[in-house]
């Protein structure tokens, strides 16, 4: 069993944590000695170390009191256990205890870990931490002196007595408090310097400052509450240092914080800033901050003009008509608008608002892998036996109310509690419920545990939830839980919130991720969020999966791997684990799921539409910016169009006589069909024509113009080739049938054609081919940002079909004929095309033995009949002596439930050696290490 010694480090989905589980899982007994432990490193063990409680397995840990780091609270939770012994070496006794050790007994052997992590989150996942892990037998002498040694300390430390913890739980506070007043005077001079933008922030403001460069007057930016918006405002409105601006707040509380931020970043401009409200009308302030409500009532004091810079917050209200009033009525030089939730505007497109262009968006992986949020713990939790949900709909809230009001089940939350704790000194938490009933059950059972709680629902006012919101808030204050239905899925702010409970079964990822925002935001001594999600044996547990991911366009197989691993690498410093029988419960979801179903398909628009509040999204833009929503091109794909989709399932009459003007269908098939661009050249210049009805033609020098609004620079060649791609120019007859001629490309001039221009003449028509262009611009925005990618236009790993390979090479042919399999050439870029899970095919005359062999390196095998001495074979094998690029495009499976599955461009190789002929076989260094999280999905 004895081992070579392996190196275990923090890299990507790779990290200490996972190797100490799986020794944990494997042992029959542990020695661990820290010098440093927390809470939160601690809890990240807790349902391992219960298993082990459950299974009779005991431990020994030894920490220190070395510079008080070890928290008390950490020790208690270790105590809780009674399989696990707690020694705490006090710092006096010859010196402080520094070590980091590890040890695993099984049988006769020992799992060794030596190096320098400690018993913290950090430590176990995401610092640079070097440590060995050897197996040895007991008899070896190495190992025999580790014990010897560990021994000794052990029994100097002594038994850990309440008075000795107590002594040490005084000393902890002590320094606790000085450190504490310390940072607070080091904040204070800190603060009085001029504040930095962070790396989000910096990004905002570089887009916004080259929308303004190319003449654009408006942009949206959609970030997660806590993830820096006021302040992104305020600096870029330093960049531009306007006369006079304006910033809109529906919330008056908002409004003084929005003021207190620009102060802070401006202070030292010398603008003069002010309110205005019903109370307090500030009018000759340069910065003006004023809710919606009284602006409204006052706008016509004002000149049109008066303010060069305004900003709307939570923008998703723009469609109400009291802001529609005052932005048809002030002519700022720029509108900038900000929210966490576009998807919530009733009947309105905001991003038509702000002409499509969409500075920045920041998801919850974005904002936890840029640490603009806390990291949260999930833990999911497998229900108690007696809770039967596998038949329960997602409208049935009566019946599922019904069975979730459970005695049973309360007082196994309350375990759970009691088991996974929380971070900071007190508990605040939100319990989300299946229905009011149910909210009112589960406050009167805490309050029947002693545990403060209280109900809050869309029955309460407004002011009813602000004093409870205020009361959670508080640390003074006893309460500890609040328990709602949805009224706390979004727009709430209370930073204090340290835990969240998920009571009901998951019926949609977009509520989900709301939910498990309102825990998300920073706040003095909250290090991380605790999530207890309680699983029951709901069909749709699955969905959980979705949520958690962090991939807002997935499919099956990278969510089954993302579950089997635990979602390593997917969430920043986040962490998630799932008990064994939740996780195999998900497992067999996931497999048997058909996520391209039409009966899928159809409850996943169905939930996204009462996330709607009903209303039917008509819109492909109506899926934008909302995080956890179904990817509508899955909508697409199955029906040609996303219009055809929602006639089929809604019937809708007027939608019935869009559709059956064919030339209609025909332009909104063809268009449809590009989505997800690749490249935005074309539909940025048919959005253009379709807005300008004026123009007639097109021509390289206006088309030049356009594209660089939106991308930093694009080659001739390119914009050449997107105008001969608008004509049609490489499409066969098949394609020819299909589609209508929109375009015609005439003499070095783009034509728009009489069916074009009757089309875009038509409202109805040209609102829906305008969504479809919108939703393809934004999207590629979110996928791809502004860069130029060279060419071939290819982004390192994005997906791609052969013909959209054929697209971005600017290839001259028929793209339809850039198909095949292997190996396709184009000019001095050969494009090599793998499956690494191969279909037995009985006319293959040869078993490809395609691989990956590190993060690093390929092999690949050349086209069957191909020799070392062929000109192809000499291309491949002197790749760089003849500056041939050799593209490598891996797919795992050709199909995933019937669907044709895209390549992931893993970047440019070269050839390191070559063997064979008929085939060669070619070893390759991929210019690009294999990021860790996508090199373990493939290798999966």
């Amino acid at each position: 069993m004895e081992q070579e010694t392996t190196f275990i480090r923090n890299h990507g989905s790779q990290n200490v944590l996972s190797d100490l589980l799986m020794s944990l899982e494997e042992c029959e007994k542990f020695y661990f000695t820290v010098a440093f432990m927390t809470f939160g490193g601690v809890q990240l063990l807790v349902q391992k170390l219960n298993e082990l409680k459950e299974r009779g397995v005991h431990g020994k840990i030894l920490t220190s009191t070395y510079q008080q780091f070890s928290e008390p609270k950490a020790i208690e939770k270790l105590q809780s256990f009674k399989n696990i012994e707690v020694r705490l070496y006090d710092e006096p006794i010859e010196g402080g205890l520094h070590a980091k050790g590890y040890l695993f007994m099984r049988g006769n052997w020992v799992e060794v870990y030596i190096g320098s992590s400690n018993l913290t989150p950090s430590a176990l996942r995401q610092n640079i931490e070097w440590n060995v892990k050897l197996i040895k037998s007991v008899d070896d002498a190495m190992v025999k002196e580790i014990l010897a040694d560990y021994q000794t300390l052990w029994e100097r430390a002594g038994i850990l007595t309440e008075e000795k913890l107590e002594k040490y739980r005084q000393s902890y506070q002590k320094y606790q408090l000085f450190k504490k007043e310390n940072v607070m005077e080091i904040d204070h001079v800190a603060k009085s310097e001029t504040p930095q933008p962070n790396s989000m922030q910096q990004l905002a403001m570089e887009r916004l400052r080259r929308l303004r460069e190319k003449g654009e007057s408006k942009a949206l930016v959609i970030a997660a509450t806590g993830a820096g918006k006021t302040y992104m405002s305020a600096f870029d409105v330093a960049q531009v240092n306007p006369n006079r601006m304006l910033f809109l707040v529906h919330r008056e509380d908002i409004l003084y914080r929005a003021k207190e931020t620009f102060e802070y970043v401006l202070g030292k401009t010398g603008k003069k800033m002010g309110i205005y409200t019903s109370n307090v009308k500030e009018v000759e302030a340069d910065y003006l901050f004023s809710t919606v409500q009284t602006m409204s009532r006052h706008f016509k004091n004002y000149a049109r003009d008066s303010f060069d810079y305004l900003i709307v917050d939570e923008a998703h209200h723009i469609g109400g008509e009291t802001y529609q009033q005052l932005l048809n009525y002030f002519t700022p030089k720029f509108l900038l608008g900000m929210t966490a939730t576009p998807e919530r505007c009733d009947d309105f497109n905001i991003f038509d608002c702000f002409d499509g262009h969409v500075a920045l968006e920041v998801r919850l992986r974005d904002a936890l892998e840029q640490r603009l949020i806390v990291p949260f713990h999930y833990f999911g939790i497998r229900d108690i036996d007696g809770v039967d949900l596998s038949n329960i709909k997602a409208d049935q809230i009566h019946e599922l109310t019904k069975r979730l009001k459970v005695n049973e089940r309360v007082s196994f939350i309350l375990e759970q509690m009691d088991l996974y704790g929380h971070d900071g000194r007190y508990r605040k938490g939100i319990g989300f419920c299946a229905s009011i009933e149910h909210a009112e059950y589960m406050t009167k059972k805490f309050n029947e545990a002693l545990v403060p709680s209280v109900c809050l629902t869309g029955n309460h006012s407004p002011k009813e939830r602000q004093v409870m919101m205020n009361r959670l808030a508080c640390d003074e204050d006893p309460l500890e839980m609040i328990f709602t239905v949805d009224i706390f899925n979004e727009g709430i702010d209370i930073p204090s919130i340290n835990t969240v409970l998920m009571l009901r079964p998951t019926q949609s990822p977009i509520i989900f991720i709301q939910q498990l925002g309102r825990g998300l935001r920073k706040n003095e001594d909250k290090e991380f969020l605790t999530v207890l999600d309680f699983i029951g044996n709901h069909k749709k547990s699955f969905l959980m999966a979705i949520a958690l991911s962090g991939d807002r366009f997935y499919d099956k197989d990278s969510l089954k791997v993302a579950v089997a691993t635990n979602f390593a690498g997917h969430l920043g410093d986040s962490f998630v684990t799932l008990d064994a029988i939740s996780k195999e419960q998900i497992l067999s979801q996931l497999e048997s799921e058909k996520f391209n179903s039409m009966m899928y398909l159809k409850e996943a628009y169905a939930e996204f539409k009462r996330m709607k509040r009903g209303q039917i999204p008509y819109m492909l833009c109506d899926y934008l910016g909302c995080e956890g929503a179904p990817d509508p091109l899955a909508f697409v794909k199955k029906s040609k169009t996303y219009l055809q989709f929602i006639y089929q399932v809604e019937k809708d009459l007027f939608l019935e006589s869009v559709l059956s003007h064919d030339t209609f269908v025909k332009v909104l098939k063809e268009w449809s069909s590009q989505l997800p661009l690749k490249r935005p050249y074309e539909f940025i210049l048919m959005k253009y024509l379709l807005n300008h009805r004026e123009v007639m033609t097109l021509n390289q020098e206006l088309a030049t113009r356009e594209i660089l609004k939106y991308v930093d620079s694009v080659s001739p060649t390119s914009v050449t080739h997107a105008l001969e791609c608008l004509g049609q120019t490489y499409y066969d007859l098949s394609d020819q049938a299909q589609y209508v001629q929109t375009f015609d490309w005439i003499g070095g001039t783009l034509v728009t054609l009489p069916v074009f221009n009757q089309l875009r003449s038509v409202p109805h028509f040209k609102t829906y081919l305008d969504d479809v262009l919108t939703y393809g611009l934004v999207r590629y925005q979110e996928e791809f940002s502004t860069a130029d990618y060279g060419d071939p236009f290819f982004k390192l790993y994005e997906t791609y079909s052969m013909r959209e390979v054929a697209k971005v090479a600017n290839y001259n042919k028929k793209h339809s004929a850039f198909r095949g399999s292997g190996l396709l050439t184009y000019k001095n870029n050969f494009f090599l095309f793998v499956e690494l899970h191969k279909e037995k095919d009985i006319k293959e005359s040869i078993n490809y033995d395609d691989r990956l062999t590190s993060s690093r390196t390929f092999q690949w095998q050349s086209p069957n009949k191909t020799t070392q001495e062929s000109p192809q074979g000499q291309n491949l094998i002197k790749n760089v002596e003849r500056q041939i690029h050799l593209h490598l495009f891996v797919r795992k499976f050709k199909k995933l439930d019937g669907d044709v599955q895209p390549y992931i461009y893993l970047g440019k190789a070269n050839t390191l050696s070559a063997s064979g002929n008929n085939p060669i076989t070619l070893q390759l260094e991929l210019e690009h290490e294999i990021p860790p999280q996508l090199y373990r999905e493939l290798s999966y």
